[in-house]
């Protein structure tokens, strides 16, 4: 695996973005300047982030989504655990 994140990524597991390898090492979001927790999904080619409506619910089941335009810098996040 590379030390770059993919270009598209979600946490949707119905979406063909979804690898949860990569989300199992860690994926960090940096939206505009700021550190990001709540991303559902990114696109850094085309500049957008997608994150939950409040509590909104589709009639899936799944959160309403919001599609917000700016500069997207994912990078993995260092979660290496102390070995017992």
């Amino acid at each position: 695996m590379s030390d770059t994140p993919p270009d598209r990524l979600s946490v949707d597991p119905q979406s063909p973005h979804h690898d949860e390898a990569v989300l199992a090492r860690g994926v960090g979001i940096r939206f505009n300047g700021q550190e990001r927790t709540n991303i559902e999904e990114y696109c850094v080619s085309e500049g957008w982030v997608r994150v939950a409506a409040g509590r909104a619910r589709d009639r899936h089941g799944r959160p309403m989504t919001l599609k917000i335009k700016g500069e997207v810098v994912p990078y993995f996040q260092d979660i290496a655990e102390p070995q017992q």
